[in-house]
């Protein structure tokens, strides 16, 4: 008999047994039975008696298919997002850190057509906000600056500069840092650059100021390659001068 968990993401969409979930998310995409989970997924998130990796996976599900419960949970946790009942349940190996909401950020892109089809692109945004503000805090594995796409960026634009803000006074006073601060604001500040080419160049700069690393450099390159403009150009040369072998390899599209 098949426990709860294994009926509800256990099972693909064909009615067998599969230890893949991802592919059971994946494919709820494109098949609408995936609606009649919907409830029992909700039920194993709020259930705080069940294991915490299958909660998480719930939510995970609730998000990537566009479903108000699964945005709501994700906007709740951002309060106060270390307590997460799965919190340090999936460590990154590079820091050493939750990068669960890595994770939550990359199905809230993947949701963007179930979300519109469902009524809840207003609550998607939301979630992405309340995602985006927590980027001076938690890591998101790369997972998150490359996720925003043009809509989202136009609407939390402010909530991106403020998380910026903040999170160079924290370098500046030399605040203890769980993880490659600097560079997931650069990936934060690349985003930008399709909605003002200008800013986005203007704060990737500032945090490089702040706190200028090979890393942070390389990661800047991106803006460079989507910007169309002068400030792109400035960019580049700024980054060419200033940046190692390999950035400048980057800059010359062979890294």
């Amino acid at each position: 008999m098949l426990t709860r968990f294994e009926e509800l993401l256990g099972t693909d969409f064909a009615g067998r047994p599969t230890g893949d979930v991802d592919d059971v998310i994946h494919d709820g995409h494109d098949h609408a039975e995936h609606r009649e989970r919907v409830p029992g997924l909700v039920s194993l998130l709020g259930d705080a008696s069940a294991a915490d990796r299958e909660r998480f996976l719930a939510c995970l599900a609730l998000v990537a298919w566009g479903e108000p419960a699964g945005y709501e949970t994700v906007r709740h946790l951002s309060l106060e997002p270390r307590r997460a009942p799965w919190y340090d349940l999936l460590i990154d190996r590079k820091f050493s850190v939750d990068s669960s909401y890595g994770h939550l950020s990359a199905a809230a892109a993947d949701s963007r057509e179930l979300a519109l089809e469902k009524g809840a692109s207003a609550l998607r945004v939301e979630t992405f906000r309340s995602l985006i503000r927590m980027a001076d805090r938690e890591y998101f594995e790369e997972k998150l600056g490359d996720y925003l796409d043009e809509d989202v960026v136009r609407a939390c634009l402010p909530d991106i500069r403020d998380v910026i803000c903040r999170g160079l006074g924290s370098l500046a006073v030399g605040s203890p840092r769980r993880f490659d601060v600097a560079t997931q604001l650069v990936d934060l500040a690349n985003s930008v650059v399709v909605v003002d080419e200008d800013l986005a160049v203007e704060l990737v700069l500032e945090i490089l100021r702040a706190a200028p690393s090979g890393r942070a450099m390389a990661h800047a390159v991106a803006a460079v390659h989507r910007a169309q403009g002068p400030a792109g150009q400035a960019l580049a040369a700024d980054l060419y001068r200033s940046g190692t072998a390999h950035v400048r390899a980057l800059l010359a599209g062979r890294g």
